[in-house]
C-alpha cells in the first residue's frame, strides 16, 4: 500500500529503498506528533498561567465576571485581584466631621497625568472585540472606576443588597429593551415608549443615561447593545431640545462612558453634540436659552418662565460638562461659555446675597425674585462646590461663590420646624415659603462634600447641618404610606415633613434623597444611611414595580397607588446608581478621583497645573 501511495503521489523511488525511507518518514511524523500534542497538553492542563494562555490565545473580548457583587465592568478581570489590588487606595475609617481621607498606594507610573495625555496612552491599548467595541486593557486604565477583582463586601448583607439593585437594573433595562427600544423613556404599564418634551425628536435618553450604570454594574451584553445603539442611531439632527436636560443626559452620559471605557465613539459623539448646543450661548449677555434646534440653531427659553427668563439651575448646570468638553476637544470654547456665564453673576447684585432664580439673558437683570434650593435653583449650588472639586481644589473662584451663596441660603433660608426639623425654606420676595422640595434633598451630600474645605473652621458645623437635613428628607419618606416622599413636604399649619396639597404627592422615582444617603455613607460610614438606603429599595419593589418596570406613583400616602406609567430615564442613571453606590466599597467611583454630575454620570477629577488649564479667570 506503502509503494502505491508513494507512486501515485511521485514520491516512489521504486523497490525496498524507497518503502523503508518512507516507513521512517512515517514513524517520524507520528513522533512528532504526538510531541505536539503533550506540549500543548501541558499548557492547558497544568496550572494556570495567564501570560501563556495570553501567547496563544489572544483575548477578543473582555472577561466576564461572575462572582456575586463584584461590579466588575467591562475592562476589568485580567489581572488577579492580589496583583490588581495593589493599585488601590486604602481607606481610613473617618472620625469627626472632616471628609474622610484616602491614602494614595499607586505605584509611581500611577500618579495622575493630565488627561489629555490619559486619553492618549489610553488610545494606544485599545483593542477590538468580537462585537466591535472598543475594550481597554485594565493595566493601563488610570482613571479606574471599580473595585479590582477579590475586592469584595465582608458584609454578606449588604453584598446582597447590591445584588438587589443590579437586579432592578436589568429588570428595568430588559423592559425598555423589549418595549420602548430606541424611544426615550419606557411606559410600564403601557409597554410602549414614552415621548418627552424635553427632547423634541432627539431619541434615545435611556440608552445614554444608562451606559455607565450598565458598565459599573457589569453588565456586558447590556452595554454592548447600547453601544451599538449609540453608534448606529444616535442622531443629533432632530428638533428643539432642552439645553439642560440634553447635557447632563447626553453629554454627561456620553463624556462618562468615554472616560470609564476609553472608547472613541462616545468622546466623538459628546463633541458633535457639544457643537450643535454651542449657538443657545448666541446672546447679549451669554447666558444661554433655555431651548435649542439642534436643526436651527435658532433658541428660545420657556414659554412659562419669568419676563423670558433663563433659569439659574439649567443655565448654572452646564459648567461640568463643557470643561471636559474642552478637555476631550483641546478646544477651549467649550470653557469659555461656562466661564462667561460666571462673569455675568459676579457682575450682578443678589439680593441678600442669593441668587434668584430667574435672570434675563437680554438685558442680564435678575426676573422676579424666587429663591429656591429645590426646583429652578437646585443644581446651581451643587456645581459650584463640584467644579472646585473637579479642578482638583484650584477653581478658588467656584469655592468662594458656593460658600458666600451657602452663608446667604443658611442665614435666610435654613429653619427648624417645630419638632425640631430642619429644612431650607423658598424666599420669594423677601417672604420665606415654609416648603421643602425632593429636589431640595440632594443639599445633605452637598453640604458633605463641602465641609473639609469650609473657611473658618466650619466643617463640623456643616457636616451637622448635612445630617440635619437628611434627617429630615428621610422623615418625608417615613411619614407617608408607601415609605417614599413626596414632590413637596411642608413644614407650616400643623404640617411636619409632609405634602398637604394633592399636587405634592406624587414621587416620580426620584434619587434625590438616595444620593444624600450614599454621600453621607462615604464621608461618615454610619450604617444608619445604608439602612435607610434599603429601606428606599423595598419601598420601590413593593410599589413601584410592575410586570414591566418601574412606574412612578401619584401619592404617596396611598397604600394602594396610581402609577403614572413613566419609568423615568434618572431612575436608572441616578436612583439605581446611587443605591449600587451606597452598598459597594469606597474604591468604586472614589470621590478622590471622580465627581458626579447631576444626572450621576461620573467625570474625572482634572488634575493639572494652573497654567496648563484650558481657561484662566483672567480671560
Amino acid at each position: 500500500m506503502i509503494r502505491k501511495l508513494c507512486s501515485g503521489s511521485g514520491l516512489g523511488l521504486g523497490g525496498r529503498f524507497g518503502g523503508v525511507r518512507l516507513s521512517r518518514r512515517f514513524v517520524f511524523l507520528i513522533l512528532l506528533s504526538a510531541l505536539v500534542t503533550v506540549c500543548f497538553g501541558a499548557i492547558f492542563f497544568l496550572p494556570d498561567s495567564v501570560r501563556i494562555r495570553r501567547f496563544f490565545l489572544l483575548p477578543s473580548e473582555p472577561q466576564r465576571t461572575d462572582s456575586a457583587g463584584s461590579g466588575l465592568g467591562m475592562a476589568v478581570g485580567a489581572e488577579s485581584g492580589a496583583a490588581a489590588g495593589s493599585r488601590y487606595r486604602q481607606t481610613e475609617t473617618r472620625v469627626g466631621p472632616a471628609r474622610r481621607k484616602q491614602k494614595e498606594k499607586f505605584g509611581k507610573e500611577s500618579v495622575s497625568p493630565q488627561i489629555r495625555r490619559e486619553v492618549t496612552e489610553r488610545q494606544h491599548s485599545l483593542r477590538d472585540s468580537e462585537n466591535g467595541a472598543e475594550v481597554l486593557d485594565a493595566s493601563n486604565i488610570r482613571y479606574q472606576p471599580l473595585p479590582e477583582a477579590g475586592t469584595e463586601l465582608a458584609d454578606q448583607d449588604v453584598r446582597s443588597h447590591r445584588e438587589k439593585v443590579k437586579e432592578m437594573m436589568k429588570f428595568a433595562w430588559d423592559n425598555y429593551r423589549q418595549y420602548a427600544w430606541g424611544t426615550n423613556e419606557l411606559k410600564p404599564l403601557s409597554k410602549s415608549g414614552h415621548a418627552s418634551g424635553l427632547f423634541g425628536g432627539l431619541l434615545g435618553a435611556t440608552i445614554v443615561d444608562s451606559l455607565d450604570t450598565l458598565y459599573i454594574m457589569g453588565l456586558q451584553e447590556e452595554f454592548a447593545e447600547a453601544r451599538e445603539w449609540v453608534e448606529n442611531n444616535l442622531d443629533f439632527n432632530n428638533g428643539e431640545v432642552s439645553v439642560f436636560e440634553v447635557t447632563i443626559r447626553f453629554v454627561g452620559g456620553l463624556l462618562s462612558a468615554y472616560y470609564l471605557t476609553g472608547d472613541e465613539l462616545f468622546k466623538m459623539k459628546a463633541i458633535e453634540l457639544g457643537e450643535k448646543l454651542l449657538p443657545a450661548f448666541n446672546t447679549p449677555t451669554g447666558i444661554p436659552w433655555a431651548l435649542i434646534n439642534l436643526r436651527s440653531g435658532v433658541g428660545r427659553n420657556w414659554g412659562w418662565a419669568s419676563g423670558g427668563s433663563s433659569i439659574l439651575a439649567e443655565f448654572g448646570t452646564l459648567h461640568l460638562e463643557f470643561v471636559h468638553l474642552s478637555e476631550v476637544s483641546g478646544d477651549p470654547k467649550f470653557a469659555e461659555k461656562v466661564m462667561k456665564i460666571r462673569k455675568v453673576l459676579n457682575r450682578l447684585e443678589k439680593p441678600h446675597g442669593l441668587y434668584p432664580n430667574y435672570l434675563s439673558p437680554v438685558t442680564g437683570h435678575w426676573g422676579q425674585h424666587h429663591v429656591s434650593i429645590g426646583g429652578l435653583g437646585d443644581s446651581f449650588y451643587e456645581y459650584l462646590i463640584k467644579t472646585w472639586l473637579m479642578s482638583d481644589k484650584t477653581d478658588e473662584e467656584a469655592k468662594t461663590m458656593y460658600y458666600e451663596a451657602l452663608q446667604a441660603i443658611e442665614t435666610n433660608l435654613v429653619r427648624k420646624s417645630a419638632s425640631g426639623l430642619t429644612y431650607i425654606a423658598e424666599w420669594r420676595g423677601g417672604i420665606l415659603d415654609h416648603k421643602m422640595g425632593h429636589l431640595a434633598c440632594f443639599s445633605g451630600g452637598m453640604l458633605a462634600m463641602g465641609a473639609d474645605d469650609a473657611p473658618a473652621d466650619l466643617s463640623k458645623h456643616y457636616m451637622e447641618l448635612a445630617a440635619e437635613i437628611t434627617i429630615t428628607c428621610h422623615e418625608s419618606y417615613k411619614r407617608s404610606a408607601t415609605r417614599l416622599g413626596p414632590e413637596a413636604f411642608r413644614f407650616d399649619g400643623g404640617a411636619d415633613a409632609v405634602a398637604t396639597r394633592m399636587n405634592d404627592k406624587y414621587y416620580i422615582l426620584r434619587p434625590e434623597v438616595v444620593e444624600t444617603y450614599m454621600h453621607m455613607w462615604r464621608f461618615t460610614h454610619d450604617p444608619r444611611y445604608r439602612e435607610w438606603g434599603w429601606e428606599a429599595v423595598q419601598a420601590l419593589e413593593q410599589h413601584c414595580r410592575v410586570d414591566a418596570g418601574f412606574s412612578g406613583i401619584r401619592d404617596v400616602y396611598n397604600t394602594l397607588p396610581h402609577h403614572d406609567d413613566v419609568q423615568q430615564s434618572f431612575f436608572l442613571a441616578e436612583t439605581l446608581k446611587y443605591l449600587y453606590v451606597l452598598f459597594s466599597e469606597d474604591e468604586l467611583l472614589s470621590p478622590e478621583h471622580w465627581v458626579f454630575n447631576t444626572e450621576a454620570h461620573p467625570l474625572p477629577v482634572i488634575q493639572k497645573n494652573t497654567q496648563e488649564q484650558v481657561i484662566t479667570h483672567d480671560q
